[in-house]
This record gives C-alpha cells, sequence and structure tokens, in this order.
C-alpha cells in the first residue's frame, strides 16, 4: 500500500479472497437452507421463519461490540487480523451442523449453531470490511477494493451453483443404478447419507459444507499473512454508545442505512421463495442448480460494467440504474407459466447481471461516508460504520427471510406437499413478483438523492489529509 493511496494489483487480488468462501455459505443460507428444513427434515416453515430471524437479531448486540474492540484493540498482529483467526473456528463447526445435521434434530439445533454461526461470521466480516475499507482513501481505488471481493463473492457463488448442479447430476446416475466408480464413491462417501446418495437439497448443503472447510481457512490465511493492515490514525476516542449517534448527524450514512434496509430486504424476500417458485410454478426440479449456475456466471461478468458505469454517472446512479432493471425483468416472470424454461432462464439471468451492483455498490458508498465522519470528528470508526451497516443488512436478511416463508405459510402453501391449488400458487407469484419489486422501486426513491460524489468525497479527503499533515508537523 503506498501513501498515495494507489494500492498494488496484487493486493487487492489478494485481499478480495475471503469473499468467495462468505459466499459459499451466505447464498444457502437463504436459498436452499429453508426448502431443506421444511421438506427433508420436516421443521414448521413459520417456526423455523422465527427461528432464523432471532437467530440475526443477535447481532444487534455482537456487531457494534466487535465493530468498536476492532477498531481500538491493537495487537501485534494488528486491529483486524486477530479476530479473522478467531471466527473461522466457530463459523465452520457452526457451518457443519447446520448444513450436515444428524438425524433426528429440532429447532432448538437450528437456532443454536445458526447463532454460533452467525458470531463466527460477525468475527469474520465486520472486521475484514474495515480494513478494506482503510487500504485506500481514494474514491475509485475503494470501488476496486470492493469490486475485488465482490468479484470473488460472485466467484464463490458460482461455485455454490455449480456444486449443486454436479452433484444433483450425480444423484440422478446413483438413482438410475450407476453405482460404481471412484467418483460416486466418492460423492457418497462426502455427500451421502446411510450410504446413498439422494437428489435432495442435503447433498447440495453437504457440498456446500465441504468447500468451507477447504476455503475459508485458506484464504484467510493468505490474507492475514500476505496483506498489511493500515496503520491506526484515530486523534481521539469516544465511548461506542456515543459513536452511535453519528446515525444522527451523518445525512449520507443514514440515507446509505435505510437504503440498504429496504434492497436488502427485497433480495431476502426474493431469495427466499425463488426454489419455491421455480419448483411449482415454473415447474422446474434438476435445472435448479443450472439456473443458479447463469445467474452467478452473468453476474461476474457484470462487474467490469458497473466499474465503469458508477465511475461514469457516480455509484449512487448506477445503484439505481441497477434496480430499475432488476425490477423491469421481475415483474416479466410474473406472465410465465410452467415449462417455460428459457424465457425464465432470460429473465432470470438480467437479474443475475445486475447482482453485481446489488454487492459492491453500496458497500463502497459505505466506504465513502467514513471519509465523512472523520472530517467532523476527528477520529476513524470505520469498524463501527461497518458494523451498524453490516447490522442494518443482517436484520433486513431476517426480515426478508421471516416476511416471505412466514406470509407463504399465511396463505397455506405446504412445502412438503406435491400439489398446490390454483390459489396458491398465485399467492405464491404475486408474493415472489411484486414484494422484491416494490422494495426495490423505494430503495430507488431513497438512493437517487443521495449526496456524497466523487467530487465532494475527494474535497473531503484532501481536507483531512491537510489537516493530519497539520497535526502532524505540531506534534513534531
Amino acid at each position: 500500500m503506498s501513501e498515495s493511496g494507489i494500492l498494488k494489483r496484487s493486493t487487492i487480488l489478494i485481499h478480495g479472497s475471503i469473499g468467495m468462501p462468505l459466499a459459499i455459505i451466505g447464498y444457502p443460507l437463504v436459498v436452499y437452507l429453508p426448502p431443506f428444513y421444511a421438506q427433508e427434515v420436516g421443521l414448521n416453515m413459520a417456526l423455523m421463519a422465527l427461528v432464523l430471524v432471532f437467530a440475526r437479531i443477535t447481532d444487534v448486540i455482537t456487531d457494534p461490540l466487535i465493530g468498536t474492540l476492532s477498531d481500538r484493540w491493537q495487537t501485534r498482529l494488528g486491529r483486524r487480523k486477530p479476530w479473522l483467526v478467531m471466527g473461522v473456528p466457530l463459523m465452520l463447526i457452526g457451518t457443519i451442523m447446520i448444513f450436515m445435521p444428524p438425524d433426528g434434530v429440532g429447532i432448538g439445533h437450528l437456532l443454536f449453531w445458526t447463532v454460533l454461526m452467525y458470531l463466527g461470521w460477525t468475527m469474520v466480516t465486520l472486521p475484514y470490511g474495515a480494513w478494506g475499507a482503510e487500504l485506500s482513501s481514494l474514491y475509485h481505488q475503494r470501488s476496486r477494493v470492493v469490486a475485488s471481493r465482490e468479484g470473488y463473492v460472485l466467484i464463490g457463488l458460482f461455485l455454490a451453483a455449480l456444486a449443486p448442479a454436479i452433484v444433483q447430476a450425480l444423484g440422478a446416475r446413483y438413482q438410475a443404478g450407476q453405482t460404481d466408480g471412484f467418483l460416486m464413491e466418492s460423492a457418497v462417501w462426502l455427500f451421502g447419507k446411510d450410504g446413498q446418495l439422494g437428489i435432495g437439497y442435503g447433498p447440495i448443503l453437504a457440498v456446500m459444507a465441504w468447500l468451507m472447510i477447504i476455503l475459508l481457512p485458506l484464504t484467510v490465511l493468505l490474507v492475514v499473512t500476505r496483506v498489511k493492515e493500515a496503520p491506526s490514525q484515530s486523534v481521539q476516542r469516544t465511548e461506542w454508545k456515543k459513536g452511535l449517534r453519528v446515525l444522527k448527524n451523518n445525512g449520507p450514512f443514514k440515507r446509505m442505512i435505510l437504503m440498504l434496509l429496504v434492497v436488502v430486504t427485497g433480495e431476502s424476500f426474493r431469495n427466499a421463495l425463488s426454489v419455491f417458485f421455480m419448483q411449482h410454478v415454473i415447474q422446474i426440479q434438476a435445472q435448479i442448480g443450472l439456473m443458479y449456475l447463469l445467474y452467478f456466471g452473468v453476474g461476474i461478468l457484470g462487474i467490469p460494467f458497473w466499474l465503469l458505469v458508477g465511475k461514469r454517472i457516480g455509484k449512487h446512479k448506477a445503484f439505481c440504474m441497477a434496480l430499475g432493471i432488476s425490477s423491469a425483468s421481475i415483474l416479466g416472470m410474473f406472465f410465465l407459466g410452467a415449462g417455460q424454461l428459457l424465457p425464465f432462464a432470460l429473465l432470470f439471468c438480467v437479474k443475475g447481471f445486475c447482482f453485481a451492483a446489488f454487492q459492491f455498490l453500496p458497500l463502497s458508498m459505505l466506504a465513502d461516508i467514513v471519509d465523512l465522519d472523520t472530517a467532523r470528528s476527528k477520529e476513524h470508526r470505520t469498524g463501527l460504520f461497518f458494523a451498524i451497516g453490516g447490522m442494518a443488512q443482517k436484520m433486513a436478511m431476517a426480515l426478508g427471510l421471516g416476511l416471505s416463508l412466514g406470509l407463504l405459510a399465511l396463505v397455506g402453501f405446504d412445502a412438503k406437499a406435491v400439489e398446490h391449488s390454483a390459489n396458491q400458487l398465485l399467492s405464491l407469484r404475486i408474493l415472489y413478483i411484486l414484494g422484491p419489486v416494490l422494495l426495490y422501486m423505494s430503495a430507488f426513491a431513497i438512493a437517487w438523492k443521495y449526496p456524497l460524489t466523487a467530487a465532494r468525497q475527494e474535497r473531503i479527503n484532501q481536507w483531512v489529509v491537510r489537516r493530519n499533515a497539520r497535526l502532524s508537523t505540531t506534534a513534531s
């Protein structure tokens, strides 16, 4: 990292790599976990939604605490790195117990291990996000840092879609009697149950868990040993409760938090219903893994496009553009029926292309907001800002998940049933289409007048640099 804020490409690429395993666990929690526990484990869907929401609510306590501690706790390893090292074991054991549960588990098992996994998740993701925001003070360099991380996220999501497609294909061959061969025997041992390899959601979650076991420790070790932390620059310190008052005085931050709450709720709402919509409305079964493979593959291709658009018209307007295109693609799905696989795949890919913008643009904007707070408070509270932002995202994910599954249960939709009435299918269609679109358009209205542009951020950063220089001269 240079004093000018220009980062080496290798630094950006290495630092972003942790995004890959984080994505592998993140998306299945919303997409595959609900149908697995509802259809194969047999848990009540409304009760499961309540448990998953409660597990996320625990982040209200852990997020600001860990964010503030990672700002202040200076060790020989640095401020951010120790948290990543301590969080990895908690994430791994929680993931294994959630994704590969023993027979006969109940709602208590899901609650305990989900809370533990989320604690490890917070210990890794919050300091990691704050670390990335501190790597450079330059507006467009931050976009590169976040885009690198989210590029790895999309690669992780691509793997998370490729693995189910492969394991479902192997499961279909196994069910057809093709049980011999080293590959099949390995798949049965790693992803099967009771010596059998099925085509349900259990093998899909098992392969996700194995990917996490391999990739999370490797990428964390690589980043901790190869990337330097930015030095602590705090001039003064305040109590974390006082620090929370930034919500009251920082207009761009309040707008950003509201935008994150709305758009992430919409994404989580749609994601939780996607598998049910594909299964019962479009009547896709074995091709679900392929649909997500296309979705995330196109999303990876969208990263350079949204980086360029953000540079040309501003990050917030590029984000609004992605919201508009996403809403149009989802509305188009309202008119699709059973067997219309190709039209659904095309519209699903359009939404996937916009997914890249949803991933990295808001986080890059959040890094810019930290500069405004630094200019006003004379303190670097990056960890606290990312803690509040992360808490907002997690609460929104829980809200979207709980609302979608709760409303689906309310209309009488039974996830274990083979056939559903026309009214139930219509309710599923309406929830899947109109729910997220209304939320996306609300986020559009919030983001359109976002005030922290590239020109304003540059002026703020230059002012902070000049002030720090004066303070250094005075101190010497």
